[in-house]
């Protein structure tokens, strides 16, 4: 398997990360992708440099906020793409709590890693399913800023995150790169294995 984000990019993603689904868990009815996404980006800051919260007090409430923000069903198709039918209805339920988990532990522990980025609200253009990608900067200061795209999709009158594009690499793709390899080479039981072994161990897929 290829590793497609090198340590710094980890970093970034991760501040992006939190940024982006803690704001997403206010209800967005009434308001267009860009406005979910410029209060998101307001609203996580308070949590970030909220001084009575401690480093896991920050874990949990952005854990606990961010599985609310992300339509999990369909990112999990996703990233599972033509290996979603060899999963039966229970692996994919087991697989969408392991992936959960694992997209927390793997984010999650960049908690402390923020540095007072902000987001800046470039435009948003419509996409495929009436999809919706907002398009952002991440402004930490000259060369270091960093573009990304938000794709978000419209669920039950919320706009929920299906994936997040950093410098032009996609969450799900990335993640789908991975899960292929590991599927093709031992079946669905393998990836839920592995997805286990590496939660508990509290350790990503691949080391950048």
């Amino acid at each position: 398997m290829k590793t497609t984000w090198k340590r710094e990019s980890e970093r970034v993603i991760a501040a992006v990360l939190l940024t982006t689904l803690v704001g997403l868990a206010t209800p967005a009815v009434a308001q267009s992708p860009s406005q979910v996404v410029d209060a998101l980006a307001n609203q996580v800051v308070s949590v970030l440099k909220n001084s009575a919260l401690d480093t896991q007090q920050k874990r949990t409430e952005i854990q606990n906020i961010a599985y609310a923000a992300i339509d999990f069903p369909t990112l999990c198709k996703l990233v599972l793409a033509r290996n979603w039918p060899k999963f039966s209805p229970a692996q994919r339920g087991e697989f969408e709590q392991e992936f959960k988990e694992h997209l927390s532990m793997t984010y999650g522990r960049n908690v402390d890693n923020y540095k007072n980025e902000k987001v800046a609200i470039l435009g948003e253009r419509p996409e495929a399913r009436n999809d919706v990608t907002v398009q952002t900067k991440i402004l930490r200061g000259g060369s270091d800023d960093v573009v990304v795209d938000y794709r978000l999709r419209e669920n039950e009158g919320q706009w929920k995150i299906i994936d997040v594009i950093i410098e032009g690499v996609s969450l799900v793709s990335n993640f789908r790169s991975q899960f292929q390899d590991i599927v093709a080479n031992g079946g669905p039981d393998r990836l839920l294995v592995l997805l286990k072994e590496k939660n508990a161990a509290g350790e990503p897929l691949q080391k950048p």
